[in-house]
């Protein structure tokens, strides 16, 4: 797809354009729903852009120097200052993103980790881990605890 130059682009159809983008992304509600737009959306090469310039964020939030995360993603020194950029002045969108995904890494962590202390190959660990196979067993427990 050509580039567009938004200053040649009229400022009603520039708004319609975007509301549609916000709109259809705002109503996506699942990750896989998400997964599948954007892969329908975007080519593999700007998915991986704007998730390193996303990563870039993230570095810079954790307080890593410029030339150390041009070193290691291997992105231009410009793209870490215009990062910073929107960091500073921008809107907070990277703000949040990196902060909720910080939080969902987390939570991912402690499930597995709760997962992990059972011991393996016990019921409980088996019964954690395959839980549409129990699922008869898991409603009756839970109804007997409902019922205390």
């Amino acid at each position: 797809m050509s580039r567009v130059n938004p200053r040649a682009v009229d400022s009603k159809d520039k708004m319609k354009y975007l509301d549609l983008l916000w709109t259809s992304i705002a109503q996506l509600e699942t990750r896989d729903e998400t997964k599948q737009f954007f892969k329908d959306l975007l080519s593999e090469s700007e998915a991986i852009m704007l998730a390193r310039r996303i990563e870039v964020a993230k570095r810079l939030l954790d307080g890593e120097s410029y030339e150390k995360i041009v070193a290691d993603l291997h992105v231009g020194m410009e793209t870490v200052s215009k990062v910073q950029r929107w960091l500073v002045s921008g809107f907070g969108g990277y703000k949040k993103a990196v902060s909720g995904f910080k939080k969902e890494v987390d939570r991912r962590v402690s499930k597995t980790k709760s997962i992990d202390k059972k011991d393996p190959y016990s019921f409980g660990w088996i019964k954690q881990k395959y839980p549409l196979q129990f699922l008869l067993f898991n409603l009756l427990s839970d109804n007997k605890k409902s019922k205390r």
